[in-house]
């Protein structure tokens, strides 16, 4: 899977985005708001924004006026856009943003580290826009512990050539955030997992949203032929005990926060990560 692929993957309409992933957006914005210690008047930047699921939140807790999001899927911004008026949504990347200099007090990214081409230029970057005595946050799926995507890889792992999906994407394990804000130089960096989940009213409304070709899962389900898509979906449809009734799966993402440090501890030597209890 390319990058190439991967970006193109998220030119999706942003409603397919919406019952893919941001349905858990609901619970996971305010768990990593609070793990970011947004709150009234801050001037918060939202990178990756996807459809503005997090920038909603951002937006309750601190004004339209107060917060810019970048995203570089043009349906998606423009969702965030008409879904959060008086936000500042641009088009762009990560590793490149048109922000200047200690612009805000906060810089958050949610569920973009592991599709970040340079992981490590963006959350840099996200330093640099972010003041002195400023947070930057991101956090990731702990895919361990995310039971829609693990669901979906253990049906398609009956089928040959099922590939790891999002295994092994940067975020997804215990210390990639950690390193990464530390590496960017960010000091009093924490990392925590937070909550989430998401509700389904059947199979099918769990199953759909992944024919739309969003992310690895949405690539995988379109790289298949018909009688092989047929075969995937009845072994996923078995990793269900009632199908077709309403559940919920619960979530979980690693949650990484560090602040920019001033003048003065700049000379000081990174954070080390606490060894294991």
């Amino acid at each position: 899977m390319t990058d190439t692929e991967m970006a193109r993957s998220f030119l999706a309409p942003a409603q397919g985005y919406d019952a893919l992933m941001g349905r858990y957006l609901p619970t996971l914005g305010p768990a990593f708001a609070d793990a970011a210690g947004i709150g009234p008047h801050q001037r918060v930047l939202d990178v990756g924004c996807g459809p503005g699921g997090l920038t909603r939140e951002l937006v309750a807790r601190t004004g339209p006026g107060n917060v810019a999001a970048i995203e570089p899927s043009e349906p998606f911004g423009q969702a965030c856009r008409e879904r959060n008026p008086g936000v500042d949504v641009r088009a762009g990347i990560a590793e490149d943003l048109p922000f200047a200099d200690a612009e805000f007090d906060a810089a958050l990214a949610c569920l973009v580290v592991g599709f970040m081409s340079d992981a490590a230029a963006g959350i840099a970057e996200m330093a640099r826009v972010t003041r002195p005595g400023g947070v930057v946050a991101a956090c990731f799926w702990d895919l361990a512990h995310m039971q829609m995507l693990r669901r979906f890889w253990a049906g398609a792992a009956e089928l040959a050539g099922a590939g790891r999906g999002e295994v092994g994407l940067l975020g997804s394990r215990e210390g990639d955030l950690f390193a990464l804000l530390t590496g960017a130089g960010l000091t009093d960096v924490h990392e925590i997992t937070i909550e989430a989940r998401a509700r389904y009213e059947n199979f099918e409304d769990w199953w759909n949203p992944l024919t739309l070709g969003i992310g690895p899962a949405g690539l995988y389900v379109r790289s298949l032929d018909d009688e092989q898509r047929r075969a995937v979906r009845d072994a996923c449809r078995r990793q269900f005990t009632a199908p077709d009734e309403p559940f919920t799966l619960d979530a979980r993402a690693w949650c990484a926060t560090g602040r920019r440090p001033s003048v003065s501890e700049r000379a000081a030597p990174p954070a080390s990560r606490p060894a294991p209890e």
